[in-house]
């Protein structure tokens, strides 16, 4: 995996081309940068932290702790939990990329314990029996009560996974590569509603070549494996399971490096507490899937109306961060960007084009990066067949915040 951070994360802040001097430092120096309200709230820190990540092999399985979680962890094991900060996050889709993200709605694990030898094993008869029966005919149910029983089934279920012992693990893995290269359609009962048999048993074998008898290989079977086409996102809060598994993404986050991993990696594993953390919410993919809009604050030339070019709003709810996608289809195509109460990122992913700012102006090309400060107007001008940018921002005026509260 090969990636690019933007913002003022110490692990790796971003630094002006011209000075080296870091973007830490100088929205530090000068607070109307990111605006006098924005500064005060987040400690005269960038409140998001933009990337762009190649994905080739699987990122580990993992989730984000929430706010107060990160702080109790960040005390207690700062080598490993390098912040005190929550890591909500949304990820774009800029090529096709597939990944392992948030629980399968019950009946598709209920069918799985009972089609996948290898898994039930490996949970156990009882554990497997257990979970079916607490859920059994409550799968569906609104009723907050029958939520949270079924939570707990899930926590119990999927726990007794995870907590068994790396060998047992390795041995149960080489039965379940096993009857996904011989079964086919046939594997995993024919598969369940989302996904079918042979597209569950490719997926076993391509990450068991990645990660040889790894528990993951098994917590598939718990998650739901999503496919994003270009231009698709999805929304995860603290405290959500995910694992991305390949393709090139536009991530934006709130500022913070806070992983907690256990399963798909060589790095440091905190079983434990992933399963006592997570929020065992259950769903189909679709819930997690957004629905961008049109960006509204944006003005578009004529060369751009009559080229198709768009400019889409990304906007998740909470209040770190939003993102907005520009493409602008054919030369002369401009979209001017009023000016908002907070800072901006803006990456080229495409073609090339010339940002303004004020008097100043540059040249852009993919890859370029550039910050804009709070109350500066912005325009783009496209000097390309297709010249895509990505920008995030932060704007705390209507938005809701961490909370969910406004």
């Amino acid at each position: 995996m090969t990636g690019l951070w933007m913002g003022t994360h110490p692990s790796l802040p971003s630094r002006d081309v011209e000075t080296q001097r870091s973007l830490l430092d100088l929205v530090q120096d000068n607070k109307a940068l990111m605006s006098q309200e924005i500064s005060r709230k987040y400690g005269e820190k960038l409140p998001f932290l933009f990337k762009v990540l190649s994905i080739r092999k699987a990122l580990s399985i993992q989730a984000h702790p929430n706010k107060k979680l990160a702080e109790q962890l960040h005390a207690k094991d700062p080598k490993n939990y390098p912040d005190d900060n929550h890591k909500p996050e949304m990820t774009i889709a800029i090529t096709p990329f597939d990944g392992l993200c948030g629980f399968r709605p019950l009946k598709e694990i209920s069918h799985f314990l009972t089609t996948v030898p290898s898994l039930q094993k490996l949970v156990s008869e009882e554990a497997a029996k257990e979970f079916q029966e607490g859920v059994s005919s409550r799968e569906t149910s609104s009723n907050a009560e029958d939520i949270q029983r079924n939570k707990k089934c899930l926590q119990t279920a999927f726990s007794a996974l995870m907590t068994k012992d790396k060998s047992t693990i390795a041995a149960t893995a080489k039965e379940l590569v096993a009857s996904a290269k011989k079964d086919g359609e046939q594997f995993a009962g024919g598969g369940g509603p989302s996904n079918g048999g042979k597209e569950l048993a490719d997926l076993v074998v391509r990450l068991n070549s990645q990660f040889e008898g790894d528990v993951g290989l098994f917590v598939l079977f718990f998650l739901n494996y999503v496919k994003l086409e270009i231009g698709e996102a999805m929304f995860l809060k603290a405290d959500d399971i995910h694992a991305y598994l390949s393709g090139d993404i536009i991530e934006c986050m709130a500022s913070s490096d806070n992983v907690v991993r256990a399963g798909f990696t060589p790095k440091f594993q905190d079983i434990p507490t992933l399963t006592s953390m997570l929020t065992y919410s259950y769903a189909p993919i679709s819930e997690q899937k957004m629905n961008p809009v049109d960006y509204p604050y944006v003005t578009l030339n004529r060369a751009a109306y009559s080229s198709s070019s768009s400019a889409i709003l990304y906007d998740p709810p909470i209040e770190e961060f939003s993102v907005a996608k520009t493409e602008l289809n054919g030369k002369e195509a401009k979209a001017t960007f009023e000016a908002i109460e907070g800072p901006s990122i803006i990456i080229c992913t495409a073609g090339s084009g010339k940002i303004s700012v004020g008097p100043k102006s540059e040249q852009v090309k993919a890859g370029h990066v550039f910050f804009i400060g709070a109350t500066a107007e912005c325009i783009l001008e496209s000097d390309s067949e297709n010249f895509t940018t990505f920008k995030a921002f932060c704007e705390l005026s209507g938005k809701e915040t961490a909370n969910g509260a406004s």
